[in-house]
């Protein structure tokens, strides 16, 4: 444990911090364990330069639906927040205002982000001792919808276009809900502390990657796909309600020149691809619109 008021850390960074603070810098291992370098320093990476580094996006094509999928089949899945959301599972971004992480100046422009390492601004001790049930609640309310979520008519209609031959596996995904395996699917989590982003299985005879929900922090994924050969589409209507009804415009990132961007829920998206291919899972065929082709 170290104990000072000025750490290296934030002399290095040039971090001023507020008159009489003191930083306490524990870690903690397991027996006979001792974490490398890279992951000691990425909690003072991320207070440094937050939780990522922004994507410039390129210039990617807008469309109604997923209609070009139809020209790449099979397609892989990579699912982020999207179908979660829809079975009533907060994003994760909802931890970081539950627990106070950030001050945010213009929440609508996503400007002004900063860490609180002012006590005196930080609520999040004063509603722990003084709204204690409340607080408890609030804290444990991601978690308890995780286990009372049911799966999405979206990851139903994938699972069937997995069975018809659309999709191939794995199945990646970067929630902890269980979700996508609980609907059938093998399941390849990438949502990793220990490294950026773990090895991706992409199926042989993929045309494409199909992101549904996810926005920058996992780009790379794609970025893998695009370097496979793999054309990409996202599914993301670019915000969603928030509990006061107002709109929370969440941009994409990620997005590069030849991707394809449906602006849509999950739920939209994949239910109008399900009836643009067409399937008859009886027979295991899948016919493409308007050309009578099979699979």
């Amino acid at each position: 444990m170290i104990r000072v008021e000025e750490h290296p850390e934030d002399l290095r960074a040039g971090r001023r911090l507020p008159e009489g603070y003191e930083v306490i810098d524990t870690t903690f291992t397991s027996v006979n364990t001792y974490p490398p370098r890279a992951i000691r320093r990425r909690p003072w990476e991320v207070l440094t330069h937050g939780v990522r580094v922004k994507d410039t996006p390129g210039q990617p094509i807008y469309t109604d639906d997923l209609a070009q999928l139809t020209d790449f089949l099979p397609f892989q899945v990579e699912v982020g927040c999207g179908v979660s959301y829809e079975a009533g599972i907060p994003p994760l971004h909802r931890l970081h205002e539950i627990y106070h992480v950030n001050e945010i100046e213009d929440e609508q422009l996503r400007k002004g982000f900063t860490f609180i390492l002012a006590p005196g601004r930080d609520p999040l001790l004063a509603e722990m001792f003084l709204d204690t049930e409340e607080k408890i609640s609030e804290l444990s309310d991601m978690y308890r919808a995780c286990f009372t979520a049911e799966v999405t008519p979206a990851l139903h209609a994938l699972k069937r276009m997995e069975e018809a031959g659309c999709v191939v596996g794995p199945f990646i995904t970067h929630n902890f809900d269980a979700l996508g395996a609980r609907a059938g699917f093998e399941e390849e989590f990438m949502r990793r502390y220990d490294q950026r982003i773990p090895p991706v299985t992409f199926h042989p005879d993929a045309k494409a990657l199909v992101v549904v929900g996810l926005h920058a922090d996992r780009r790379r994924v794609a970025k893998r796909a695009r370097a496979a050969g793999l054309k990409v589409f996202h599914v993301d209507p670019e915000g969603f309600p928030r509990p006061d009804g107002s709109w929370f415009a969440y941009p994409l990132e990620a997005p590069q020149t030849g991707d394809v961007v449906v602006r849509k829920t999950a739920a939209d998206a994949i239910g109008d691809l399900e009836q643009l291919l067409n399937l008859d899972t009886d027979n295991g065929r899948t016919v493409g619109p308007g050309n009578g082709s099979s699979l």
